[in-house]
């Protein structure tokens, strides 16, 4: 009996891949993958050489490991800068024509080392290794991270200071907004949801949720496809932090619900608001985490001006039904499939991979620990006397992404040391600034 390697395997599919994409006009493939400062990079082949990316990978620089939002780098032992080399391989899996950049194709890469064996540093490899952990325990999750954005014209001011949610901002703009629901739609995505958000110039787009890697994907090429969309049309695009000063800002709001055997675990359960035992222990570590988990879901300085209370971003730790202003908001839905918990004090310049990946291994450390949820805050936690903030800057992110033993074991030595190298370069690169220009520093980044 003979076995077919891996690499040949890839191959072939590229190579049936090849054919429809030619048919339909494809010219060349475009690969991405986000580092550890939350920035997505790309490389792209042209169709022709689709095969061989499969089959050897594109190769990819190891610095961007270390990696800041400036571009700059930061250095750790088991970096080893600008020496070597990784291999980007192509999901085929999740090959998509772009509907806004006529003639080219998209993929996620996960990313090898040149002997073929999983770069421990890769992102999107973390969030399929705890997948897979959360697999092996008989469970499975369903994702989606909402995405919000800042459309601005080309001299970058707000493209609408109508309402937020109001009528009016989606009249302005709503050829805009078809021409990205038409997108992301011919991309086979599922929309849910478009609409105008609150702050000025920012709407927001959610689609149906998935498998945790898919909805990382997914994100990507939902953001992927607005930008290309806005630039059709001569305008820009910020997936930033906070785009204007004392405003609300992007989230990267995360959406969990937990399976076992098709069956919803946060519906129809004997605990409160219909949770299973289960969901509620899986919730629990989530919470019980939260601080350090901020490191991955709050990556950036900037993020901090966001994480405010009263701006529904999720500044305190606690969790209640359909509470806005708690950083774990539970969900129940009008079906049982809809029940989910959503963390709310993520935003959009997270690695939406390290996210999603961070939030299953706390929430299966809760499983494993059996953890209790504490008692739900029913109200808005700026008005109790005991609630507890989050970290407020990215350096109490740092202390308590340092004393998490979750995540140092769930992340692995690398890439563990790699965010945490990240995180620490950033605060110290943005320490003088005012918020002002922290905030000019980094709107245009994500």
């Amino acid at each position: 009996m003979t076995t077919t390697h891996p690499r040949a395997e890839r191959a072939a599919q590229a190579r049936a891949a090849r054919t429809q994409l030619a048919a339909d006009g494809i010219d060349g493939v475009v690969f991405g993958w986000v580092d550890n400062a939350g920035i997505t990079r790309v490389k792209s082949v042209p169709l022709t050489q689709l095969e061989h990316a499969a089959e050897h990978g594109v190769g990819a620089v190891p610095c961007f490991d270390v990696s800041l939002v400036d571009d700059s780098f930061t250095t750790t032992p088991s970096s080893t800068g600008p020496v070597g080399d990784l291999r980007l391989v192509p999901d085929l899996d999740r090959l998509t024509p772009l509907a806004a950049q006529p003639g080219w194709a998209w993929a996620p890469a996960d990313r090898y080392t040149q002997d073929g064996t999983r770069h421990p540093g890769c992102q999107r490899g973390f969030a399929r290794r705890l997948t897979e952990a959360v697999e092996r325990r008989g469970f499975s999750v369903r994702a989606g991270i909402e995405v919000e954005w800042v459309v601005a014209d080309a001299a970058g001011a707000p493209a609408t200071t109508a309402p937020g949610y109001g009528m009016t901002r989606f009249i302005e703009h709503s050829d805009y907004l078809r021409d990205v629901l038409r997108a992301l739609t011919d991309q086979g995505l599922a929309v849910a949801q478009l609409h105008p958000e609150y702050a000025a110039g920012q709407f927001e787009v959610s689609v149906a949720a998935e498998g945790p890697v898919e909805a990382a994907d997914t994100a990507m090429l939902v953001r992927h496809t607005i930008r290309a969309v806005s630039a059709r049309r001569g305008l820009r695009v910020s997936y930033a932090p906070l785009f204007t000063e004392g405003s609300v800002g992007n989230g990267g709001h995360l959406h969990l619900s937990l399976w076992r055997q098709g069956r919803n675990l946060g519906h129809g359960g004997p605990g409160r608001h219909g949770l299973h035992p289960e969901a509620e222990q899986f919730l629990a570590g989530i919470l019980a985490e939260l601080p350090a988990l901020l490191a991955l879901g709050a990556p950036s300085p900037a993020s901090y001006l966001r994480l405010v209370p009263s701006h529904f971003a999720g500044a305190y730790r606690c969790w209640g039904l359909e509470n806005r202003e708690a950083a774990l908001r539970l969900i129940t839905g009008s079906a049982a499939g809809q029940a989910n918990a959503e963390l709310k004090c993520f935003d959009a310049a997270a690695n939406p991979y390290l996210a999603i990946g961070g939030a299953l291994a706390a929430g299966l450390a809760g499983l494993d620990a059996a953890l209790p949820l504490p008692p739900e805050t029913p109200t808005d936690p700026a008005a109790l006397d005991d609630a507890e903030r989050l970290p407020a800057t990215l350096p109490e992110a740092i202390d308590a992404y340092e004393k998490s033993a979750v995540l140092r074991q769930s992340l692995g030595p690398e890439l563990y040391e790699t965010v945490l190298a990240v995180r620490r370069a950033e605060a110290d690169l943005f320490a003088m600034r005012t918020d002002a220009e922290l905030i000019a520093a980094t709107r245009w980044r994500y």
